[in-house]
């Protein structure tokens, strides 16, 4: 079963369920288990050894702590508790109420959002959470529903984030070329400056930023988007209440009416401020020789630097609350216990369907699904003018089916760089541009997508409803990248084939218009109020 067509049955049969009944856990679960099924030939006792396996292996890989998934669980944790005491110890309704006075448009907190989601371009687990944070109380106020919230946050994370050098992304890519240039000889571009190049050619990154403006500006609320947006606008509910939405508080807990701007803001920069410091510390240790920027970031431990942020900005936050409880004695103290326990519980969904897609893409990568799309691409023969236009797609339906656009990064680019080198060397810099394209672009899709999941988590929002409202925005966008893949194929001018995908994207101003309807209902609603 493993590396041929019948490893993409898993993936499907996860995807099509999750479509198809919106119940993520209940999709992963049987994708997990169909997974396992085909790896042990259909024999039921190896089936549970197997699930059992990838889920020890979520903790413990090679007989030691799996650390990296341990941290990103405890980070999304430290993150609930450093909600919940900014909530409780009122930071989060005074940064509303002072946010209403300068933000004073629903465009205008969508634009915040995405402007933010572009100024934080380290990383894409820590841009996904943190952006989510500060806009959440700025979007809620002005009625941009929580989906609307998470398109943006996705839209702007990993596309910033594979266009950057300064960035843990551009440090993993640029390493990674830096050995196919070595072992292909290839010495027309080091690989900072191919990275440079690439970014240029990155078409569907620059579409999907492009899009996030307009969406906010024009106020496209296209497919299902339109429903929550309207949701939002009328009742004045900016999520679902009958689902489930990670980050949410379950309970009712007193808050403090004497907080200030700064009892969330305070936090939250320290989380910030103590990321960032940690990623550049955990970078500097591990650097042997000469100390260079792109060294730093090559070597940084991203998320044991997540984890030391959220646990500073957690003191913080900790030290706002008890300035609360005796200080301006506006909260009793024994609503911390209640806090604590709400910090863990809202954010326990978020946690079940990242263990559970860890353990869906582990079993996946076992069935060789990305190697068997990789030979597909490797036994082409197609005219090397669609070599970008096909890796592109490769990669788009890799990432989708895996999860994964790391793991796609690391299959696909040494195969790009051997077929170009074999069929046309000119090639090589947009063939592997369309890998890391068609990767954020498939990462946008996948409901298995660790970022697509964070995403939701930050945003306060419904998974599947993330998942389903941004597709059709990732769709157009990837459309405008096909287009502009097929140019640089056929004439190798890598600003001729930008420019078009920048006027397909641009040209939607003509054909979508903005949403009268909903315009006219947020008027009657300032005017009702």
């Amino acid at each position: 079963m493993e590396n041929s067509i019948y490893a993409l049955l898993p993936p499907l049969v996860a995807i099509v369920m999750v479509v198809l009944t919106r119940k993520i856990l209940l999709s992963l679960g049987v994708g997990i288990i169909v997974s396992a099924y085909m790896l042990a030939d259909f024999k039921f006792g190896e089936t549970a050894a197997i699930t059992w396996d990838a889920a020890k292996g979520i903790f413990i890989s090679d007989g030691a702590l799996n650390l990296s998934n341990i941290y990103i669980i405890a980070f999304i944790l430290l993150l609930g508790l450093i909600t919940v005491f900014i909530s409780v110890s009122g930071g989060s309704r005074a940064f509303g109420e002072w946010a209403m006075k300068r933000v004073k448009t629903r465009t205008g907190a969508q634009l915040v959002a995405a402007i933010l989601g572009i100024l934080i371009f380290i990383d894409d687990y820590f841009n996904a959470l943190a952006v989510g944070q500060i806009a959440r109380p700025i979007t809620d106020r002005q009625k941009v529903s929580r989906a609307k919230l998470a398109y943006i946050i996705d839209s702007s994370s990993a596309p910033i984030c594979v266009v950057s050098p300064v960035s843990s992304w551009g440090a993993y890519i640029i390493a990674l070329l830096a050995i196919i240039f070595a072992q292909h000889q290839y010495t027309e571009y080091g690989a900072f400056t191919a990275f440079l190049q690439m970014s240029a050619m990155n078409y569907y990154a620059i579409a999907a930023i492009a899009m996030v403006f307009l969406v906010a500006v024009r106020n496209w609320n296209i497919g299902p988007m339109r429903a929550h947006e309207e949701r939002a606008v009328i009742k004045g509910e900016v999520y679902d209440p009958e689902k489930s939405i990670p980050g949410e508080l379950k309970q009712k807990l007193e808050t403090s009416r004497k907080g200030s701007i700064y009892d969330l803001l305070l936090p939250i920069l320290t989380l910030i401020v103590g990321t960032v410091a940690a990623m550049i510390w955990t970078g500097l240790t591990a650097i042997s020789g000469k100390v260079t920027v792109l060294g730093v970031l090559e070597n940084t431990d991203v998320t044991k630097s997540l984890v030391i942020g959220g646990l500073v900005g957690l003191i913080v936050a900790l030290t706002m609350f008890a300035k609360q409880v005796f200080y301006h004695k506006a909260i009793k103290g024994k609503v911390f216990g209640k806090s604590f326990l709400q910090g863990i519980v809202t954010m326990l969904p978020a946690v079940y369907i990242l263990l559970l897609a860890w353990m869906l893409v582990d079993l996946i990568s076992r069935l060789e699904v990305g190697d068997y799309l990789a030979g597909l691409v490797q036994q082409s023969n197609l005219n090397t003018a669609f070599l970008p236009l096909m890796l592109f797609l490769v990669a788009g339906v890799m990432t989708f089916a895996t999860g994964t656009s790391w793991g796609s990064f690391g299959i696909l680019l040494p195969i790009a760089g051997e077929i170009a080198m074999a069929a046309d060397p000119a090639m090589m810099l947009p063939a592997m541009a369309a890998v890391l394209a068609g990767a954020v672009f498939g990462d946008h899709c996948s409901p298995i997508s660790d970022t697509t999941i964070l995403s939701s988590t930050g945003a306060g929002s419904n998974h599947m409803d993330h998942v389903m409202t941004q597709l059709p925005y990732a769709l157009i966008c990837a459309g405008a990248s096909i287009a502009g893949y097929l140019v640089l194929g056929f004439t190798g001018s890598i600003w001729i084939s930008l420019l078009i995908v920048l006027g397909l994207i641009g040209s939607l101003t003509i054909v979508i218009k903005p949403d009268a309807r909903m315009e006219q209902r947020i008027d009657n609603r300032l005017i009702d109020s």
